[in-house]
């Protein structure tokens, strides 16, 4: 893909930060905040988990705040050397998580795979952690208000 001379300098400046980050830190956050659709909820990622053998980690719909504190929390536990696997419950202060697979993370993870430059078809894989409503209710359990928490199933988003 060709960029006018400004987009490709724009670009090399968001490199060489998301490289210096992730030089620092093992890993990088990339918030997307919500789209213009109500369908299009907040999220974020990480990135360069994938560099550590390890899938990326995704949170949906929060605000930037509870995002970054959530994926600093698993995926540093991910740097120290823990591995966190679909299915299991995590802890996150008092917020709980499930780890489940990304089935979809070449349509949400474009920051990473152009950090890794991989095609979306041959994306680099990733979990999603799936929070609990304030009610201790998630997605899947009878009382879960996905209106008022917004958090869509994987599969049903897209970035």
């Amino acid at each position: 893909m060709t960029h006018d001379p400004q987009t490709t300098a724009w670009l090399d400046q968001e490199d060489a930060h998301l490289a210096a980050v992730i030089r620092r830190a093992r890993f990088a956050v990339q918030y997307v905040g919500p789209g213009e659709r109500p369908d299009e909820p907040a999220f974020g990622y990480t990135i360069g988990l994938f560099g550590l053998g390890h899938p990326e980690l995704v949170v949906v719909g929060r605000g930037s705040s509870a995002t970054h504190t959530l994926l600093d929390a698993v995926a540093g536990e991910v740097v120290a050397g823990r591995s966190v696997v679909p299915g299991e419950l995590l802890e996150v202060g008092r917020e709980e998580l499930v780890v489940e697979e990304c089935p979809d993370p070449g349509e949400v993870l474009l920051g990473a795979n152009r950090w890794y430059r991989r095609p979306a078809e041959y994306s680099v894989p990733a979990c999603l952690l799936t929070w609990a409503s304030p009610a201790g209710c998630f997605p899947w359990d009878p009382g879960w208000d996905g209106g008022r928490h917004g958090q869509p199933r994987p599969g049903t988003w897209t970035a």
